[in-house]
């Protein structure tokens, strides 16, 4: 499960001796509203895809303080003020980091996706996957040898567990073939699937779009593929 952290309390400590913090908003941005100076973050960041909109575009916001301090890590057309033989000036923020030709169809495709979820509003959204959370966790816990990995009170809209008499990558690919998506493995977090215990586990993600029927669906699936490798 997605456990949600503290993170203005990690920023805090993490000012306490001295660092700066980035914070990775990616899995935050689709479920709640994010406010920066809240937070205290220095820089935060997060992906299109993840709020619905294209892929290989993003967000990053920073300390203007800090962002003035940093140099620019890519050449070309519109990030610098001046040139000479013996050196060069940046433009000023954002254009700095904004080198070449833009995104453009990114951006208005990213433009068009927050407009959805502003749309239907965050709290909406946060509300509608709180009930799929809890209604999934509810058929999935009663399903035999089933256990839910990450129970933290406060989570967002993914499920993850694993059976007792199967392998999660079994599952997944018996899921796969029903037309039932789930990802499954370690997650990007090795380290932690070895605290746990376990070799994987199989995730369930939800989203604005997602409905109880589909829940039922999944649940069905699963209970299918225990049979298929039990």
């Amino acid at each position: 499960g997605q456990t949600v952290v503290d993170v203005a309390e990690v920023v805090r400590q993490a000012h306490a001796v001295g660092a700066l913090v980035l914070v990775d908003g990616a899995q935050a941005a689709p479920h709640a509203r994010i406010d920066v100076q809240a937070i205290g973050a220095d820089f935060y960041t997060f992906s299109g895809h993840k709020v619905y909109g294209p892929m290989g575009i993003g967000v990053l916001w920073g300390r203007t303080e800090l962002l003035d301090a940093m140099p620019p890590y890519q050449g070309g057309g519109d990030m610098i003020e001046t040139v000479t033989y013996e050196s060069a000036t940046w433009n000023s923020l954002p254009h700095k980091f904004e080198a070449g030709t833009p995104n453009v169809p990114g951006v208005l495709g990213l433009a068009a996706a927050l407009d959805w979820v502003e749309g239907i509003g965050l709290d909406a959204i946060s509300e509608h996957e709180a009930d799929l959370l809890s209604y999934a966790t509810e058929k999935v816990s009663a399903l035999p040898g089933a256990r839910i990995v990450g129970t933290a009170p406060q989570k967002a809209g993914a499920l993850s567990f694993v059976f007792d008499q199967a392998h999660p990558y079994d599952v997944g690919t018996l899921l796969d073939q029903m037309g039932v998506a789930v990802r499954t493995g370690h997650h990007c977090a090795h380290p932690l699937m070895r605290r746990m215990g376990v070799e994987g586990t199989i995730r369930a993600s939800l989203a604005a779009y997602t409905t109880r029927d589909e829940i039922d669906v999944l649940t069905q699936s699963l209970e299918r593929a225990l049979r298929m490798v039990g």
